[in-house]
């Protein structure tokens, strides 16, 4: 078979590979048909389209899958989230039962105590006179005044004492014996306060004292004498280092009997503002202690 013009001619197909172009001219020369060779190059940049296309949307599909999976696997954790309570894994917060931590129990010091600071001379150390004791001009208990009167501060105890008291003070050492005389509507009333250095010996004063146990009056200053013969109401207590008494009576000399109730009554006031004055003193001195 011959290949020349006119002849038969092979079947170039752009697609097959080794398949060949067929060269033609006018003038019997063969020469390269560009427009033909164009033209395969076209078509396979457009081959190499539909491939690039191609795989990119089969990636498409692979990442659209792999998030797919992610997104089931999210929500299969979270519909484990919502299981019952039992389900799910134990936790170390305490019982209601558990008990609760104990703490070292705080607390402020006791307040001091008055009473510590007027039972020993140790401790009881503020200034004492009767003006200390007994201020002013005059004492108000409820709604009765009392006129202050004289006072008398002596170290000599049983000089100022009599019946059996002098005996009792200067056996208990006593240090020091402070009087005052409060007046009302005719009833005098002399306090005296006898000074120990402790409380055990005042009130071994107090336990031995007796109805013939008393202080002498004091008079003076428009006080008439009172007490010093006839009948009187006496009494004896003691607080701290300190043995207090009364002695009240009439300024006229008449004696006390126990329908005068108006001299009971003035001698009782009496010991009791004496009273409150020696814790007083104590409360002073306790509360300077705390305050350093």
């Amino acid at each position: 078979m011959s290949y020349g013009q006119g002849g038969p001619q092979s079947q170039w197909d752009p697609w097959k590979p080794h398949s060949q172009q067929p060269w033609t001219s006018g003038g019997g020369t063969q020469a390269p048909d560009w427009a033909a060779l164009a033209e395969a190059s076209e078509a396979r940049n457009r081959r190499r389209r539909l491939l690039f296309i191609g795989g990119g949307a089969l990636a498409t599909v692979g990442i659209a899958a792999a998030v797919a999976v992610a997104v089931v696997s999210a929500n299969g954790k979270s519909q484990a989230s919502n299981n019952p309570t039992s389900q799910l894994p134990a936790t170390d917060i305490p019982s209601a039962s558990a008990s609760a931590p104990s703490f070292a129990p705080t607390s402020a010091p006791p307040p001091l105590d008055p009473k510590d600071f007027v039972s020993s001379a140790r401790k009881d150390t503020a200034p004492l006179s009767p003006e200390i004791l007994f201020p002013g001009t005059q004492l108000t208990m409820g709604e009765t005044v009392y006129k202050k009167g004289p006072t008398a501060d002596t170290r000599n105890c049983a000089s100022a004492s009599g019946g059996t008291l002098p005996k009792i003070l200067t056996a208990n050492d006593c240090t020091r014996l402070i009087r005052v005389t409060y007046t009302k509507d005719g009833i005098a009333v002399t306090v005296g306060v006898a000074v120990f250095a402790t409380e055990a010996q005042a009130t071994k004063v107090k336990d031995q004292a007796d109805r013939k146990s008393f202080v002498k009056s004091l008079s003076g200053g428009g006080v008439k004498d009172f007490c010093n013969s006839g009948v009187c109401r006496t009494t004896t207590n003691s607080y701290g280092r300190y043995a207090y008494f009364t002695n009240a009576g009439f300024t006229s000399g008449k004696n006390v009997t126990e329908q005068d109730t108006a001299v009971f009554t003035t001698g009782d006031n009496l010991a009791e503002f004496t009273f409150r004055q020696i814790h007083r003193r104590g409360e002073v001195q306790a509360s300077a202690a705390a305050n350093e």
